[in-house]
């Protein structure tokens, strides 16, 4: 039996070690020891302990599935749709009834119940009679693990829900599980699994209203103070209040409520304009020839540690990788007519187009007779800085300010406000602003929107959501660019990943 400083140490290793060998399973099979169990929740720091064991196990799904890879690939970033001997053709391509689509798909559905089983067994004991916190930690405790309950399921239903509307709401998808029993919990309707994410999410942004992330911001350093405890601190790295209410407006928008979507986002937008939490990169930071801050990392509200994150921009970004594993961008020029770039960035001068973050390459492609060369796009926005103590180094963003720009613009019924919240994003990238035309419409504000967030999300994971969120038949091309040609057709069905076939097994044999 393992010992809590046994514990203690594996979840300090877990946060460290590659997203490759990720740890066993030992919150879950350990927790059937009802002692153990009893004994970890003893102290603040077997709260903690566990609360940080489900954020460094985020990275198993996020640092590659859920961000910059497969939903990526699904959301035709890269020009990989017509190569049938790339790694991700099946994710291109859409073939859920895959061997691979299929071991994947069962991966991300257990890991995400695993920490949900983890968070909900932490929620019992809090809340227990005899439980052991103190006041000062409950509220940071329970708030960031409701947050992360309502997190992993947000992710599920936008994977395996429906398109929701109206018509859709009622359809079963998955279960909302927040008991800590091991018995198998209902399908239920979209639109009681949504409720129950506002929910958590309403609850988790009360307790954190006393969020030091409001007073003193991200705090991305250990505290000067040695009698101070670096749980409340790092706050960029955890569900904060700000990621909370973030969260609450995106899925407020996913079931078409735009008024609180708005009314939220306009909280937000108006108390980090005062308080500058999440201040907009500046300029010098991004084009910084030794450290250049690619990922916007001062507006980054939420984002995973990883200090692997170089072994998969290694792997699959690298110029040095192969055509069959690249997640690379079609073209040969950055500024040919037949380069997807001109197509995102239409500003000569937009930061995410900086030189910084592409570089024209030639790739080798392995083929079964032999191998030949591909002039490539390569994206840099995760290649590693040697030597440098910047915390962006290890980040993986999550949830970023634009996005609520985004949202507040979208939701917005005056159209003179939605291109003023479109500027603040275009105005803190080097771009020229938007000017309300005579005959813009909804319509045609909602296509700046999309512009805007495909140039925002890139290796995120965050533009599959949001084309499904508007159900979206019409997409940009991974692989199709001309002049007259840079749509594709999506069917909508490609939006709805099917239940991983050991989930609808199980429950074949439970009926």
């Amino acid at each position: 039996m393992k010992t809590i400083n046994d514990i203690k140490h594996l979840i300090l290793v877990c946060i460290f070690i590659p997203i490759f060998t990720s740890c066993n399973n030992w919150l879950a099979v350990d927790m059937e020891d009802g002692m153990l169990e009893d004994k970890l929740y003893e102290s603040n720091e077997g709260y903690m302990t566990v609360l940080n064991g489900v954020y460094a196990r985020l990275n198993e799904n996020y640092s590659t599935t859920l961000s910059m890879t497969i939903l990526d690939v699904m959301a035709q970033y890269y020009n990989v749709r017509q190569n049938t001997d790339h790694i991700f053709h099946v994710y291109g391509n859409y073939i859920f009834d895959d061997k691979v689509f299929e071991e994947t798909s069962s991966s991300v559905w257990a890991r995400q119940y695993a920490q949900i089983a983890n968070l909900n067994t932490l929620l019992t004991h809090i809340d227990a009679e005899d439980s052991n916190i103190k006041v000062s930690y409950y509220s940071f405790v329970k708030g960031e693990a409701l947050a992360l309950r309502a997190f992993l399921h947000f992710d599920l239903i936008r994977l395996y829900g429906p398109i929701y509307n109206s018509a859709t709401e009622n359809i079963t998808c998955i279960p909302y599980q927040e008991s800590d029993s091991k018995e198998i919990q209902p399908l239920l309707p979209a639109k009681d699994v949504m409720g129950k994410i506002i929910r958590d999410l309403k609850e988790a942004a009360e307790l954190l209203e006393e969020d030091p992330v409001r007073t003193k911001g991200v705090m991305a350093e250990d505290s000067e103070d040695l009698n101070e405890t670096n749980d409340f601190r790092y706050r960029q790295y955890r569900l904060n209040y700000y990621a909370v209410k973030t969260l609450l407006a995106r899925a407020y928008l996913w079931v078409g409520d735009k008024a609180n979507a708005l009314l939220v986002s306009k909280e937000l937008i108006v108390e980090n304009d005062e308080k500058k939490v999440f201040p907009w990169i500046t300029k010098a930071d991004v084009l910084n020839a030794e450290i250049p801050d690619l990922l916007f990392s001062t507006e980054v509200i939420f984002g995973l540690y990883n200090t692997s994150r170089v072994s998969v921009f290694n792997q699959y970004f690298k110029e040095t990788t192969t055509i069959n594993n690249a997640l690379v961008f079609k073209g040969e020029r950055l500024n040919d007519i037949s380069c997807k770039l001109p197509y995102y960035f239409s500003d000569d001068d937009d930061l995410r187009r900086g030189s910084n973050f592409w570089s024209e390459e030639t790739l080798e492609q392995m083929t079964n007779s032999g191998s030949a060369s591909q002039p490539s796009i390569c994206f840099k926005k995760y290649a590693d800085i040697p030597g440098t103590t910047k915390p962006f180094r290890y980040m993986i963003p999550m949830i970023r300010m634009s996005e609520i720009y985004l949202m507040a613009a979208e939701c917005s019924d005056d159209l003179t406000e939605s291109i003023g919240y479109i500027n603040e994003i275009r105005n803190n990238r080097n771009c020229v602003d938007l000017n309300l035309q005579p005959g813009d419409t909804k319509e045609s504000i909602q296509q700046y929107i999309t512009n805007e967030f495909i140039r925002e999300v890139i290796g995120e994971g965050q533009l599959y959501f949001y084309y499904k969120r508007l159900g979206m038949e019409e997409i940009l091309s991974g692989t199709e660019f001309s002049e007259d040609r840079w749509l594709e057709s999506i069917n909508l069905q490609n939006y709805v990943w099917p239940l991983p076939k050991t989930e609808t097994d199980q429950r074949v044999n439970v009926n």
